[in-house]
């Protein structure tokens, strides 16, 4: 393989460092057999200084859980479609146009590989992942302020975000058509309302 030679170091703003070592992250897990994913040889991508990204972000962990949330948030804006279905199938629908390309799997990779060894995850890594939450949450708000009556987020979580990403880590793959009308089809129920507690006891 071609070494790919580090970005020169060049005076930066804050913000264009963010950039350029959030794209070090994707650029190497996106390299199959590429460098091991370390803090020195993603500063030496990005062209800065290791110990800037020791200072900035503390821990592995925390700059992939930046890297992910990040890159995910700047597709996460969606129109209003004027219904809870419409948004939720809008949402699934770009998830996984995002996870079928060669950034969204690292971002794959990043968010397994950002998994800490204890039990305990750092309070800055959820913080992080919690902030990806946060297009869902104005989902269901809108929804709630049309007069609908949103799934909580744990039951959309578990049934419309866990499986897509289930299936990439475990290299299952997505469906080519309709899996994510079919998601939130299940989520929702036919008629466009989470199925009551009574119909899923006796289903």
């Amino acid at each position: 393989m071609t070494q790919k030679q580090p970005a020169p170091r060049i005076r930066r703003s804050p913000e264009q460092v963010r950039a350029a070592v959030h794209q070090a992250v994707v650029d190497l897990l996106s390299e199959p057999d590429g460098e091991d994913l370390n803090i020195p040889a993603i500063a030496q991508r990005a062209g800065v200084n290791h110990t800037s990204v020791y200072r900035r972000w503390g821990t592995l962990d925390t700059l992939l859980a930046d890297t992910v949330t990040t890159r995910l948030e700047r597709d996460s804006p969606l129109n209003d479609t004027g219904s809870l279905r419409g948004d939720l199938t809008a949402w699934a629908e770009a998830s996984v146009a995002s996870l079928r390309t060669p950034e969204g799997r690292a971002l794959v990779r990043a968010v397994v590989l950002s998994i800490p060894s204890s039990a305990q995850p750092p309070a800055e890594r959820a913080r992080q992942f919690q902030r990806r939450m946060r297009s869902i949450e104005q989902i269901r708000e809108r929804a709630t302020a049309r007069g609908e009556d949103p799934p909580p987020l744990e039951q959309i979580l578990d049934q419309l975000v866990a499986p897509f990403y289930i299936r990439t880590i475990f290299g299952i793959g997505l469906p080519d058509t309709g899996y994510p009308q079919l998601l939130v089809d299940r989520l929702l129920g036919s008629a466009g309302e989470p199925p009551s507690a009574t119909a899923s006891a006796s289903a």
